[in-house]
């Protein structure tokens, strides 16, 4: 099939969804609300900030984004490109879109808390704590995927962190002039676009080289550091730099795919069950959540939204734009990562390896993972087809495309990172709450935002330290969607409970969801743990012993949601 045709599919799904079922749960689930929102009443200059929404939009689709809608895709073409695309357009619509725009608005009717807290609301006071325990593992394990992706980026693309730590720098000086100097958003904007495009142009041609286990602990470093300083000195005008390196990327990439007019190099389909984790045949029902993960679906948007999101939204009108939008931006950013590969890849690989992959569907499948792997590996893979696809069409050079794809990987990746962290050190707390008052010495030392920050940030990147990001990744994606099966059903109770609508938008998806993330779990860890032992046993154990405890957490969550507190009041309590 032609991927002209297939990108333009993809559109129209997008915008025809965003105005009409994104309208309805805008306008018949969540309706409005005369309250001002938790940015403005609570304002308090460090995370209650309100934002321009375009800015916003930037920070929460960085956020979000990292660098599962590029890696994921990739990797799941060894299954083909048409489930892929299928996964990717219908999960978004159905699940992903709807799950990150209720997961925002529910917590903006509760003063920015997060979902875990909305949970105990409107399923069960104790779901809350249990809840909160569930999604310190996911972040460990989002610091641990993304940070060793991260690791092997900066070293196998010296001119990523270049442009990244560049960008940092800029995104001070932009922070300083939007907030302090109070500049013209539009003045802002175009000195936004000047600093990015210099952060990449200076790459190319000053590369910084170093080691995986440096970029660790300067990654170890920064994610506490940017974990705990206010969203508005780094996080505001660095992510909302990163929407236009977004804009940019998908422009250009949606223009150069459209007027290509080229069929997909790659099989359509290939087989039930290719060889993907750890080199195991790994069936696409119910294992491909775990590659997908935030292309299609992510709970750990529920987090973002709910945990940074929530707290600078200026108007609750600008909620379907930053959450039901972004997602389906990203959902964009992924079709084009299938097309770019489906249509130049081969030419990547090379011509021995293409050979045999164009044998037929079975050969793509069964060698698809080592020749992406022997071509960069995702990243490297995607980076290069994209640029070859930009540069066959609009004959922008190559070398520019490859840095500015590998940016869209890395900005993002880290953007995840320290939004992660800084979210980790909200949920820490949290789970300390108990210690206020029997332990007060206790609480305040490890609520305090440097050590509630280290304490995630230490253990995620120790899990990453050997560098095995191809068995972390799966069981990130695992936990990941299961997050979102959980943060469906505590926005189907706030919706059934509080707004007294109907929740089946919501509470079909989460139970599909939850049974296919349940058993894909299962099989990870009986299938994949014991392999992952041989290699790195201290790290397989660690990893083995969070997703089973999660496993446990999860089927205890799932009883609250069946079994509600009756006596327990579920109204909104912001006043």
């Amino acid at each position: 099939m032609s991927s002209t045709v297939l990108v333009i599919i993809g559109l129209v799904i997008y915008i025809v969804f965003y105005k009409t079922y994104g309208g309805f749960l805008k306008n018949s689930i969540v309706g409005s609300s005369d309250k001002e929102v938790p940015s403005k009443r609570l304002f308090d200059n460090v995370d209650y900030v309100p934002a321009n929404k375009y800015v916003l939009f930037g920070h929460h689709f960085a956020s979000i984004a990292g660098a599962a809608p590029i890696i994921g895709p990739a990797i799941a073409l060894a299954w083909g490109w048409l489930p892929a695309i299928l996964w990717v357009w219908f999960g978004n619509v159905f699940i992903g879109a709807v799950h990150d725009y209720l997961s925002l608005m529910s917590s903006v009717r509760y003063d920015g808390h997060s979902v875990q807290w909305v949970a105990g609301k409107v399923i069960k006071k104790r779901t809350s704590y249990i809840f909160a325990w569930f999604i310190l593992f996911v972040l460990i394990l989002v610091v641990a995927a993304f940070g060793a992706v991260l690791g092997g980026i900066f070293v196998h693309k010296p001119a990523v962190p270049t442009a990244y730590f560049l960008q940092i720098a800029f995104a001070l000086v932009l922070g300083y002039i939007m907030y302090k100097m109070k500049a013209n958003f539009g003045v802002s904007t175009i000195i936004a676009i000047i600093f990015l495009t210099t952060s990449i142009i200076a790459a190319v041609y000053f590369p910084f080289h170093a080691s995986y286990k440096t970029w660790m602990v300067v990654f170890l470093a920064y994610i506490i550091f940017a974990a705990a300083i206010p969203v508005n000195i780094l996080l505001q005008p660095r992510d909302y730099m990163n929407a236009w390196l977004l804009v940019f990327g998908l422009a250009i990439g949606g223009i150069a795919i459209i007027f290509s007019f080229k069929p997909m190099a790659i099989p359509a389909t290939t087989m039930f069950s290719a060889p993907i984790i750890a080199g195991q045949a790994t069936p696409f029902w119910p294992a491909i959540p775990l590659i997908i993960a935030c292309g299609s679906l992510s709970g750990f948007h529920a987090l973002v939204a709910s945990g940074t999101t929530s707290k600078q939204l200026s108007d609750e009108v600008e909620g379907l734009f930053i959450g039901y939008g972004s997602m389906l931006t990203e959902g964009f950013l992924s079709t084009l990562v299938i097309l770019s590969i489906g249509i130049a890849g081969m030419g990547i690989v090379g011509a021995d390896k293409a050979q045999t992959l164009t044998a037929n569907a079975a050969a793509f499948g069964n060698h698809y993972i080592p020749a992406m792997k022997a071509s960069g590996g995702p990243v490297g893979l995607f980076a290069k087809s994209y640029a070859t696809v930009v540069n066959s069409v609009l004959g922008i050079p190559a070398k520019f495309m490859v840095v500015l794809a590998a940016m869209w990987v890395a900005s993002f990746a880290m953007t995840t990172l320290d939004t992660t962290n800084r979210l980790a050190r909200y949920t820490f707390s949290e789970i300390l709450e108990p210690l206020k008052d029997s332990a007060k010495g206790v609480y305040d030392l490890f609520t305090n935002k440097w050590v509630a920050s280290f304490i995630p940030a230490a253990i995620g990147i120790g899990l990453a330290w050997t560098g095995e990001w191809k068995v972390i990744w799966p069981a990130f994606g695992a936990a990941n969607q299961m997050l979102a099966s959980i943060a469906l059903m505590t926005a189907s109770a706030w919706v059934m409970r509080v707004q007294k609508k109907p929740s089946w938008p919501v509470f079909i998806p989460a139970i599909f969801l939850w049974v296919t993330v349940t058993i894909a779990m299962i099989w990870y860890v009986v299938k994949i743990i014991p392999i992952f032992m041989a290699k790195s046993p201290v790290q397989a154990y660690v990893l083995g012993a969070m997703m089973i405890i999660m496993l446990i957490l999860n089927f205890i969550l799932v009883y609250d949601f069946a079994k509600p507190d009756k006596n327990q009041e579920f109204a909104e309590d912001n006043a």
